[in-house]
């Protein structure tokens, strides 16, 4: 089962906001009234913390509410429109992202979004050719995908002999190493896309011609790929993402953790290229 957190957390950012509201304005001046009374029926006009506690109790939801809403709160903020963690769970994005990487994803690279619905409500930037791109799968939005893109709204998006072509136009490709030198499964290729310059796997077994194909981006989409090319399911397979699944850019590992069982390793930190 698929929990929404987004959805979670506002559900719970409202519920303890309203709470903390409901007892500012319709409880809070009763149990005022009740200490102000207790304090002028003593002997100096004040009655120490724990009589007024007694006098006037705070009931459990309201308590409750005034300490979680400001942390629920700030988490919200930061995390619907600052930066986001998550954690790689595939190798479709190998080399660039191992199984067990945790990346911090930029939540205003694309605009500012309203969490859970998704809508722009300040357009702050653009998705740009080459940026590695956290979106909710359009398939099953409450999953997280992460790929590649591609291409951009417009753009005819060729893909034939393991070589993207956009409008026309060879993505340049420079092999970097066989892996392993004899008997080789898998090449380490470095490609350009646009002005950004990633690595890529392409594995020797797979078939030319898996996973070719041509497609027009509709406005308002984005065609992504991923990195590991022959073990990545994505655009060539179900189709382009709408701007409103866009999640933000990924930019940095922070650090990699692989299974429960083993330690977390922080000497990974690195930027997402």
């Amino acid at each position: 089962m698929n929990f929404d957190f987004a959805l979670i957390l506002v559900l719970a950012t409202l519920v303890t906001g309203l709470g903390w509201l409901i007892d500012k304005l319709f409880f809070e001046p009763s149990r005022r009234k009740k200490i102000a009374t207790a304090e002028a029926a003593s002997s100096d006009g004040s009655i120490p913390e724990d009589a007024k506690e007694k006098c006037a109790p705070l009931p459990w939801w309201s308590d409750f509410s005034r300490s979680m809403f400001p942390v629920l709160a700030v988490v919200l903020i930061v995390r619907s429109f600052i930066i986001e963690p998550f954690q790689i769970p595939s190798g479709s994005m190998l080399p660039t992202l191992k199984i067990g990487d945790f990346i911090v994803v930029n939540k205003f690279s694309y605009g500012l979004r309203l969490p859970v619905l998704g809508t722009k409500i300040v357009p702050v930037g653009e998705p740009q050719r080459g940026d590695v791109v956290v979106f909710k799968y359009p398939k099953n939005p409450s999953v997280n995908y992460i790929k590649r893109l591609v291409g951009l709204p417009g753009d005819v998006i060729t893909y034939k002999d393991k070589t993207i072509f956009v409008n026309g136009v060879a993505q340049e490709q420079t092999l970097v190493a066989k892996l392993p030198p004899i008997n080789t499964e898998t090449l380490l290729v470095n490609e350009t896309l646009g002005d950004v310059k990633h690595e890529m796997y392409t594995d020797v077994r797979a078939s030319a011609r898996s996973g070719s194909g041509e497609w027009v981006v509709p406005e308002g989409h984005y065609f992504m790929m991923g990195d590991n090319r022959d073990n990545s399911n994505d655009s060539r397979y179900w189709g382009y993402v709408p701007d409103e699944l866009l999640v933000g850019k990924a930019f940095a590992v922070w650090m990699h953790w692989p299974t429960f069982f083993s330690l977390p390793d922080f000497s990974v930190v690195r930027g997402i290229e």
